[in-house]
């Protein structure tokens, strides 16, 4: 995408936004240690029960993860389902919203790949 095309697909979203720039909301939504991981393995597997995600993300705390699943449910980007059966278990998955972010996602892993391998 050249400049001017960017320039002016996001004329007047600016203005929108207290910032200025109307990627900051998207960028502070995402930010944490955990959630990129933990959208990222939902991205290649989902659904995910929690103990599964811990052992993808290795050195995780329960706390931490806790934490950052509740995040990103709370963003609408994942969705929890609870099974009250024996034994009881969670899975997570993506919601549409974050499915939004597939495309996102590979185009950033695309950037990485160029630039920083």
């Amino acid at each position: 995408m050249a400049r001017k095309d960017f320039q002016d697909q996001l004329r007047g979203m600016s203005e929108k936004q207290p910032c200025g720039c109307p990627a900051a909301a998207a960028v502070r939504m995402l930010q944490g240690k955990w959630k990129l991981q933990l959208l990222y393995e939902l991205c290649v597997q989902s659904p995910l029960r929690f103990g599964e995600l811990r052992r993808k993300l290795g050195n995780v705390t329960n706390a931490a993860l806790t934490n950052a699943l509740r995040e990103l449910e709370a963003s609408g980007l994942i969705s929890r389902v609870q099974y009250n059966e024996i034994p009881p278990h969670v899975e997570y998955a993506l919601t549409k919203k974050g499915e939004a972010l597939l495309p996102v996602f590979c185009e950033l892993a695309e950037w990485g790949r160029t630039y920083l391998l």
